[in-house]
Formats: structure tokens, C-alpha cells, sequence
């Protein structure tokens, strides 16, 4: 092989584990897969709610819980209150938005977000819609990934003991939830307009690392 064909093949091996390589390196968050999923990108920036263990001043606490900053996240439990279920529910109200989330869930985990809450200070899942958190669910159709009531999943993805994102889209009648990286519900409904949303505690242990929303 002469000295031209070695320096050529040597740049076209160069340029091919360069692409290689681009194509296994993280992409940044604003250009992830789903960020074209549904109603595209191009929209308000991010304004992040939750970064670590900052941002409990985001929200307004209902409920006997026990929300703690600890170990890189917002972590909720019944360790010290002993009873009790609650939110941390968002101080403003949204109407066509989309959420990010990444959350960590134990096995005994009964969690979600609700979104558009009809009462922040009585939240439900018949004044709100809430996409679960929640792997032993007795109707599991209802359970993790879903929205309830009005939105079944099937199969049943399961959050324990892992990190998980959530994407949720709500842009007029069409509400959109994405886990990591999978649709898992995708309908119209007209039942709830506007509202804050909440991250729930119920039971088991949930951690919410990053929480961000924009609206469309």
C-alpha cells in the first residue's frame, strides 16, 4: 500500500469511529428521541421545578407526608409521619403544557402526577387526571403508565427499583404519556381543561430527581 492510500484509509477510519462514537454519546436532553413526540419541540423553554434535592419551595404541600431532600433527589415516605397520603402540588396553574420527570420507585410504590386539578386543595383522580405510579395496582390495566380512568395500559410497564422518565403532553383534548421512552397511553378527553399538577405520595417510597415543564 503506498504512503497516499495508508493516509487516506487512516482518515476514513478515523471519520467512521468519530461517527461511531457520535452515535453512541448521550444526545442533549432538548434532542432526545421524544422530544419530536407529539406536537414537536419548538416550543417555551424548560423551566425546571425539581433539580436534586431543590425545589420543594415550588410546591405547596397537601397532605401528612414526609417529603425529605436526600440523596441527589425529593424523596417522600411515611418513615416519621407515619400516616397518610398527600402532593406536592404546583403553586400555578397550566393548561396546555408538557411535562418531564424522572422518578425512582420502590416495589410498595403508589405514586403519579396528576395534571389540571380541579381543587388543589382536594386532589383526585375524579378532579384530575393521574398518570400512575403504581406497579401492584389490583386492576393493573390502571396501573403504572396509564391514566386513570381513562387511559388503560397494556402491557404494564414496572418502575421499581430503577430510574424512570415520564413525558407527559397535554395540549388541548389530547393527552400524551411517554415512559422511558414508550407510549403508554395516548387519548382525547375533554373532562378537565386547566389546572396544577401534583406529584403524589401514597405509599412504598418515591424519589423525584428532576421535574421541568414548559408550556405549548
Amino acid at each position: 500500500m503506498n504512503r497516499f492510500s495508508a493516509v487516506c484509509s487512516g482518515l476514513l477510519l478515523a471519520a467512521l469511529t468519530l461517527f461511531g462514537c457520535s452515535n453512541n454519546a448521550p444526545m442533549p436532553f432538548n434532542q432526545e428521541p421524544w422530544g419530536n413526540l407529539p406536537f414537536g419541540s419548538d416550543r417555551a423553554p424548560w423551566v425546571t421545578l425539581i433539580d436534586g434535592e431543590k425545589g420543594m419551595e415550588n410546591f405547596n404541600r397537601l397532605g401528612d407526608v414526609n417529603w425529605l431532600a436526600m440523596h441527589g433527589a425529593i424523596q417522600g415516605d411515611r418513615m416519621n409521619s407515619g400516616k397518610g397520603a398527600g402532593h406536592l402540588v404546583t403553586k400555578n396553574s397550566y393548561k396546555d403544557f408538557q411535562i418531564y420527570a424522572e422518578f425512582w420507585a420502590d416495589e410498595d410504590a403508589n405514586s403519579g402526577i396528576f395534571i389540571r386539578a380541579q381543587d388543589p386543595k382536594k386532589i383526585g383522580a375524579d378532579n384530575a387526571y393521574e398518570v400512575n405510579i403504581y406497579d401492584k395496582r389490583p386492576g393493573p390495566e390502571y396501573g403504572t403508565g396509564a391514566i386513570v380512568n381513562f387511559a388503560k395500559v397494556n402491557p404494564m410497564p414496572k418502575a421499581a427499583g430503577k430510574w424512570n422518565t415520564f413525558l407527559i403532553t397535554a395540549n388541548g383534548p389530547r393527552l400524551t404519556v411517554v415512559m422511558n421512552g414508550a407510549v403508554t397511553a395516548d387519548i382525547e378527553d375533554k373532562s378537565f381543561a386547566q389546572g396544577p399538577f401534583t406529584l403524589q405520595y401514597g405509599s412504598g417510597i418515591i424519589k423525584w430527581r428532576k421535574v421541568m415543564v414548559r408550556p405549548l
